[in-house]
């Protein structure tokens, strides 16, 4: 997708009326798998309760309202005014607004933890990821944590192919967000940017953080959980958390997850 082409109406267009983000994390295994390692991570991470954690492109609040039954403060914000509206409906004890992660309606050091969980999903240019890090750099009091999420370089690629969907029509899309990073819409997502782990760490530092501390989410068995619409066993279940744990910072395989968690300290 050509730089110059805003990708707002794009992603308004496809959490509003094509994609239910509420259920994603619960509908199949392998969301089910993102979902418990993130928490796990999240736990390990954040200051104890009940410190304020914002939730920066925290979607519908499946994270906030896990938080806050946990007894955190938290304040949601998100680009979707469905997201907002769903969390404050959803999750009565957390605060929900609309806002852009690059330029965040907040005072500097007003939040005691920062999560960005969605929008670096979502923006294609360096210049704005490394602008949403540092406005949460800016909102997070020194000291506390700043938490990114970020979708693997290859889980397009392994998605697809597990799915079946790469054919001579989408083969070229899908090689050539491969090749830049940046997926074509076409594909079935909304415009969206890929990571290599390397690259989430020179957006950190680029933005004023401490180099991050990675994390690979689901680990490499990820793709086997949803393999050919196979429902798969408790076991095999099992046997892929208990690897995504063992092998969470291996950077030799950090890039297998198809998603990164990346932590810094303000």
């Amino acid at each position: 997708m050509p730089a110059h082409r805003p990708a707002e109406p794009d992603i308004l267009r496809y959490y509003t009326d094509v994609f239910a983000e509420a259920d994603r994390l619960h509908r199949t295994p392998q969301g089910r798998l993102e979902f418990t390692r993130t928490k796990e991570l999240l736990a390990r991470v954040l200051p104890d309760a009940p410190a304020t954690v914002l939730d920066i492109g925290g979607g519908p609040g499946v994270y906030a309202g896990w938080l806050a039954a946990a007894g955190y403060r938290v304040h949601l914000l998100d680009l979707v005014p469905a997201h907002a509206t769903a969390a404050r409906q959803d999750h009565p004890a957390v605060s929900a607004g609309v806002a852009d992660a690059r330029r965040l309606p907040l005072s500097g050091g007003c939040a005691d933890a920062t999560l960005l969980l969605g929008p670096l999903y979502h923006l294609t240019d360096e210049a704005d990821r490394v602008a949403a890090l540092r406005e949460a750099a800016r909102v997070t009091r020194p000291g506390g944590p700043v938490v990114a999420a970020a979708i693997s370089r290859s889980a397009a690629l392994v998605d697809l192919t597990r799915q079946g969907r790469i054919d001579a029509r989408t083969r070229p899309a899908v090689l050539a967000a491969y090749a830049s990073g940046v997926n074509d819409p076409e594909t079935g997502f909304t415009t969206a940017y890929f990571h290599r782990p390397e690259q989430l760490v020179a957006e950190f530092t680029a933005a004023g953080l401490p180099a991050p501390r990675l994390y690979g989410i689901e680990g490499p068995l990820w793709p086997l959980l949803d393999a050919l619409g196979v429902q798969p066993t408790e076991r095999l279940f099992t046997d892929a958390l208990d690897c995504a744990r063992v092998v969470e910072s291996d950077p030799s395989v950090l890039g297998s997850s198809g998603h990164l968690l990346a932590v810094a300290v303000a």
